[in-house]
């Protein structure tokens, strides 16, 4: 059960990851703002970049706060995948 948990976590992080990507490519092309799928990808990565972009101010025209996400993101997915790896192996994990 812990692996099926551990490859979950894994794969939800990875989907994440790549629903930030189409997101940052959404910025740099003209979409249709009230499409469903393009609605879904601003209403899951929102909750996530918007604080991000009130603290970290762009860098020129560039906004930076993607790239602090990832950071964010492979850190916590670093976190919870040791966490749950540890449930797997009891006295490998913490």
């Amino acid at each position: 059960m812990s692996l099926f948990l551990y490859r979950l976590v894994d794969v939800t992080f990875e989907a994440y990851r790549w629903i930030l990507i189409a997101r940052i490519l959404l910025s740099w092309i003209g979409h249709d703002p009230y499409h469903p799928l393009i609605k879904f990808v601003y209403r899951v990565t929102d909750p996530i970049l918007e604080p991000l972009s009130r603290v970290i101010p762009p860098i020129g025209m560039i906004d930076v706060s993607p790239i602090i996400a990832f950071i964010i993101l492979g850190l916590l997915k670093d976190l919870v995948l040791g966490f749950v790896g540890g449930l797997a192996a009891p006295g490998l994990g913490f």
